[in-house]
């Protein structure tokens, strides 16, 4: 019996050919353990709960509260590693001025004045918030629609972050994160961007009450062959 020894990108693979047969085993050999378990990260994402944007208040994370959360967020799925987003931090002044934006774009998109009102709320009420900016990076292997999902998990991410650092958060759309006068008018945004989500941050005043979650068995699948 010959046994020949090579390396594979995740390990090593051992060939054994018995004579004359030529019979070929391969075997992949794993580098390392398993993680260790993290218990109490598990607990979190499974009781995790968004905190109404409207029950935040101050005070909220200065600058230095919250460049870790977004050092944390950014550490997302990214194909390709394009890193296909960027944050814009609103702070207060900002908000104000954002929502006569909406006020202003629903005004010229001849919206009813209650549409209108909602759309400003979240500016009106809102101390912080991050923009999650969708940056559509060109590219022959990945897809804009991956692209598109790497940005949506940098949101679930940034909110969830928030949640476990103390504070509360929320994340908002609204028809002004679809309105592409919004984005130019409010946010200066490039053609090739668009909302992704705002996360709303700042302190709970109000627990809220837990809500229906999925069934994972009418949901899930299971494939065997």
């Amino acid at each position: 019996m010959a046994l020949a020894v090579s390396p594979g990108k995740r390990g090593i693979w051992t060939r054994h050919v018995p004579m004359p047969a030529c019979w070929l085993i391969y075997r992949l050999e794993t580098r390392g353990p398993m993680p260790d378990p993290n218990p109490d990260a598990l607990r979190f994402l499974q009781t995790r709960r968004s905190r109404p944007a409207k029950t935040l208040a101050g005070p909220v994370p200065d600058r230095a509260a919250l460049i870790p959360l977004l050092t944390a967020a950014a550490r997302s799925p990214d194909h390709g590693k394009l890193e296909p987003w960027r944050f814009i931090v609103l702070e207060t002044p900002a908000m104000a001025r954002l929502a006569e934006v909406v006020q202003s774009r629903g005004a010229a998109l001849a919206l009813p004045e209650e549409q209108i009102v909602k759309g400003r709320s979240q500016f009106d009420q809102g101390g912080l918030a991050v923009v999650v900016v969708e940056v559509q990076k060109p590219s022959e292997k990945i897809p804009a629609l991956e692209q598109t999902y790497a940005a949506g998990a940098v949101c679930l991410a940034l909110l969830n972050v928030a949640l476990a650092a103390g504070w509360g958060a929320n994340w908002l759309s609204g028809w002004p994160s679809h309105d592409r006068g919004f984005m130019q008018d409010g946010l200066a945004l490039a053609d090739h961007e668009r909302i992704a989500g705002i996360i709303h941050i700042g302190t709970e005043t109000s627990a809220p009450p837990e809500r229906p979650r999925p069934n994972i068995e009418s949901i899930t699948t299971w494939l065997s062959r």
